[in-house]
């Protein structure tokens, strides 16, 4: 193990092996990596990695679509041996109260003032695109060919791969232990193989970002919460988009493998770091997707599994430097959305930790917006 390294980076998911990369592309190349399982072993490696541009807020659609626009040629950028398998068949939302048909309208005309070609359709038209769609109680839909869905293990490694072969030093099954900070400012990290001197820690934990800020003596207002997902049997191709709604709390995607992912935000979800799987989420997963695709009824169920979502306040994400700490920097409290933005979540960290001016403005999502009451209310979340 390396003894120093100008930045040492925790978490070994898309947003930290994104920032990794970055970071060696744009000339920084001592930096390493510290990931406590496998690549991809915490949220990115549990999410159901579909990935859009249809936000609510401006700087969510813009952070969104430029991470889209990087995944559509990431194989290439990244040269990557395999294919991160994005698939683009889009993202059907379903509106099914007057308020959210509003909402819908509002989402779509900032859209397309950014570019993002997405469109408010009928039901007649949300039924061509898929046809097992049960129409009942559907008032309005929204929807874009450019989402989709990519794996996040593919994805992740080929980010990683990249990184390696510019310099970064990445430590898998290696936990982080302790962060030593002296008078205000971060100068190491120990490790259960060794500590690395080091002046910059980007936290990338995910779920665990919270213990790693207290290592610091950070207190980030984060709280990880248990999504469950299903997953069936692969069956011939039949559905092209995601299907979404925020109002009756689901979302289910055909994957380009041929099995359905699907999930749900459990209001009754108690803060913790729990990933054990319930039939409970089975029994309710299983009543909200046939009833909205009743194809579904007739496909077998193969598994489920548990991850996190590391929720803020506002469930928007924590970009910057921790208050407090010089040379803590926080990309964390993505609500269950940290992979669709990894690629730009690379981008945007390595351009702050190295001192340029983001490609996007970054400075609203910083930490101290909680204690200023400036909080942003994304309305298109599941």
């Amino acid at each position: 193990m390396k003894s120093s390294a100008e930045v040492v980076i925790i978490g070994g998911g898309i947003s930290g092996c994104a920032t990794a990369y970055n970071l060696a592309r744009m000339g920084c190349k001592d930096v390493v990596l510290i990931e406590k399982g496998h690549l991809a072993s915490g949220s990115t490696g549990r999410c159901g990695a579909g990935v859009r541009s249809q936000w609510g807020l401006e700087m969510n659609c813009k952070i969104a679509k430029a991470s889209c626009e990087i995944l559509e040629n990431l194989n290439e950028i990244l040269e990557y041996d395999g294919d991160i398998e994005f698939k683009q068949g889009g993202y059907l939302l379903l509106a099914t109260t007057e308020a959210e048909v509003e909402q819908f309208k509002k989402n779509v005309q900032l859209q397309n003032s950014l570019g993002i070609e997405s469109r408010l359709i009928s039901v007649e038209e949300a039924l061509e695109i898929v046809p097992h769609l049960n129409p009942e109680g559907i008032l309005a839909c929204a929807f874009h060919q450019k989402d989709g869905h990519a794996n996040p293990f593919h994805t992740t490694q080929a980010y990683a791969d990249a990184a390696r072969r510019l310099g970064v030093e990445i430590y898998t099954y290696t936990e982080v232990t302790g962060i030593r900070v002296k008078k205000g400012r971060i100068v190491g990290v120990i490790t259960d193989k060794g500590e690395i001197a080091t002046n910059k820690v980007l936290n990338a934990a995910g779920g665990w970002a919270k213990k790693i800020g207290e290592m610091a003596g950070v207190d980030l207002p984060l709280k990880p919460e248990r999504h469950q997902i299903l997953v069936t049997e692969p069956v011939e191709p039949i559905q092209g988009p995601m299907v979404m709604s925020f109002s009756l709390n689901i979302y289910c995607q055909q994957t380009p493998h041929g099995s359905f992912i699907m999930g749900y935000g459990d209001p009754n979800e108690k803060p913790g770091i729990n990933q054990t799987s319930t039939w409970d989420f089975l029994i309710e997963m299983s009543r909200k997707a046939t009833q909205i695709l009743p194809i579904l009824s007739n496909i077998r169920v193969v598994r489920q599994w548990a991850g996190l979502y590391t929720m803020t306040p506002d469930a928007a994400p924590i970009y910057g430097s921790a208050e407090g700490v010089e040379g803590m920097y926080l990309a964390v409290g993505f609500s269950g959305h940290g992979f669709m933005v990894g690629p730009m979540t690379g981008v945007l960290m390595a351009e702050y930790i190295l001192g340029k001016e983001t490609s996007l403005p970054i400075d609203k999502l910083d930490m101290g917006r909680f204690k200023r009451g400036e909080l942003i209310q994304e309305p298109s979340v599941v």
